[in-house]
């Protein structure tokens, strides 16, 4: 027998390695964050391209199927390790599907000639991706009849989805849009579906906790690519004005990453102590639908980032009606962070049921402020969001130091 027969033998005759309470992320599943994200920062790149409210929406659907791929395998990750055995051939193979999903991201779009090819790729990638992940959750269940009926049922909308999900990528254009549309909408309301009428039986609430939280601190590390990608790799590209702009955009990095950190570890806790079903519940609606507004926020800032770093690299007269933003980039900026404390307001309402005044409205007033903001210029309109959520992290902190004091919830 030769050593690829072994190897190969020793694969599939391997037993799941089921999870403990104890279980925690581990270094792989940190590397197939890796991949998700290179896909997030090509679909910052693809609407970056062409910065149109289609761009936009289109972005959200690729957003919402990338969120599906990395979700699921999230879960199987908890249920059982993915790092030995089959569990990482199969998950190495979905990682491949993943890459060959981000690779085409800019041209799945296109119409005309040869534009339906990088269609059929994501889609057919993205079946490879929902197959390997549901062999693999109905193969770690083990004996664990509750799991397996669940997986049969998300199965079968997973299955439905897929035919207008072809549909889409034979037609093309509005029908495109329209039919991807009803595709991810039947997936993923199909786990929230098979959460409610069987349950998905959470193993480890730190595991999980913790995954999510890594995701999106890498996920917000693509706002800090896309100052480089703004101004691009010409020489003489650092000017005061871009300079400022890059610390801006660090500064604003920061308050969302801290905006999320004490509020994660608080949220972490309540899912630890939760009973029985009820954490299962609560770790399908906080953090599977409270956590996607986080990342699409960030991508979206990334981009509207992208979109101020660009202008003031390229337009040297720095004149103010010439440096305002457009449309399209201002409701990137301000509408991608009042995406991102929306899901932040939704995640902690879901996980700790609690929201302070601040944590409530914010959203609103950044959505208030996105009129100003287009007609500022778009250094001026960086720092006055920057501004804001600089005194939306003092007033939190002043806000939590007052209620650890008065000892109230």
């Amino acid at each position: 027998m030769s050593v690829e027969d072994e190897l190969m033998g020793r694969i599939f005759r391997s037993r799941p390695v089921v999870t403990g309470e104890a279980h925690r992320t581990t270094l792989f599943e940190i590397f197939f964050d890796l991949v998700f994200v290179f896909a997030l920062i090509r679909v910052t790149g693809f609407m970056s391209a062409r910065p149109t409210a289609l761009t936009l929406a289109q972005g959200f659907l690729v957003l919402l199927l990338l969120w599906i791929s990395w979700l699921v395998f999230a879960w199987l990750g908890n249920q059982a390790r993915i790092d030995v055995g089959m569990s990482r051939a199969g998950t190495t193979v979905a990682m491949a599907a993943v890459f060959l999903v981000a690779l085409v991201i800019p041209d799945v779009w296109e119409t005309g000639p040869g534009a339906l090819e990088p269609r059929l790729i994501l889609v057919l990638a993205y079946i490879v991706v929902r197959v390997i992940h549901l062999g693999l959750y109905h193969w770690a269940a083990t004996d664990d009849q509750r799991l397996r009926r669940t997986i049969r049922l998300y199965a079968l909308t997973t299955a439905l989805s897929w035919i207008p999900l072809v549909l889409g990528a034979m037609f093309g254009g509005t029908a495109q849009i329209l039919l991807w549309a009803a595709a991810l909408t039947v997936d993923y309301s199909g786990g929230l579906i098979a959460s409610l009428l069987s349950g998905w039986p959470l193993r480890s609430p730190a595991h999980f906790s913790e995954r999510h939280s890594l995701v999106l601190i890498i996920a917000l590390g693509e706002s800090l690519i896309s100052v480089g990608t703004g101004i691009g790799a010409e020489a003489g590209m650092t000017s005061r004005p871009i300079l400022l702009a890059a610390l801006l955009t660090l500064a604003s990095t920061v308050c969302l990453y801290r905006l999320y950190a004490k509020n994660a570890t608080i949220a972490g806790n309540s899912l630890r102590t939760e009973p029985g079903q009820r954490r299962d519940q609560l770790a399908a609606n906080a953090y599977s639908i409270g956590h996607f507004p986080l990342i699409a926020g960030t991508i979206y800032l990334a981009f509207g980032v992208e979109q101020v770093l660009t202008r003031l690299a390229h337009d040297h007269s720095y004149d103010a009606p010439a440096l305002r933003l457009e449309w399209i980039p201002a409701i990137a900026l301000f509408g991608g962070t009042a995406l991102y404390l929306a899901g932040r307001a939704t995640f902690l309402s879901l996980s700790v049921r609690f929201l302070s005044p601040g944590q409530l409205v914010a959203p609103a007033v950044v959505v208030l402020l996105l009129p100003v903001g287009r007609f500022l210029p778009s250094l001026a309109a960086l720092g006055m969001l920057t501004a804001f959520l600089v005194g939306l992290v003092c007033y939190e902190e002043i806000v939590g130091r007052r209620q650890d004091s008065s000892g109230t919830p």
